[in-house]
């Protein structure tokens, strides 16, 4: 790959398995940015679109062997419909394959959410303080 190659400008869509697969992908490569693929079975949507948004290519040079990825900023819809920001490494080969978003109305919504939607620790330090519910 170029090494002067720009970021992909393309907003990409995921289900919840493929969220799972690339998250699985990352962990066993030991990628940076990442979330434990036990907590995503257990709070992501099941039927949910996620999102994938590249911000900046991230290298490992203390591990030659890993290659470059994208680091994108990753939407996740919950079970209860909210939504949460993260981020996750992928592999360049793992990203190009998945569907692009094309509608404008999406991508402006997606990018509203990425701006206001909580980062997941964020969303659990707040759960976290959150009391039982008063019926």
């Amino acid at each position: 790959m170029d090494p002067d190659a720009s970021v992909p400008r393309e907003l990409k869509v995921l289900d919840t398995g493929s969220l799972l697969a690339l998250e699985e992908r990352a962990l066993g490569l030991g990628l940076h940015q990442r979330l434990d693929p036990v907590w995503v079975e257990a709070h992501a949507a099941p039927g949910g679109r996620h999102h994938l948004w590249p911000a900046l290519w991230n290298s490992l040079p203390h591990r030659p062997e890993v290659p470059r990825q994208l680091r994108c900023e990753l939407l996740i819809t919950l079970r209860d419909e909210e939504h949460v920001m993260s981020l996750l490494d992928v592999l360049p080969e793992d990203f190009a394959p998945l569907p692009k978003v094309t509608s404008r109305a999406e991508g402006l919504r997606v990018g509203r959410l990425l701006d206001t939607s909580p980062s997941v620790r964020q969303w659990l330090s707040r759960t976290a303080t959150r009391g039982p519910r008063q019926s």
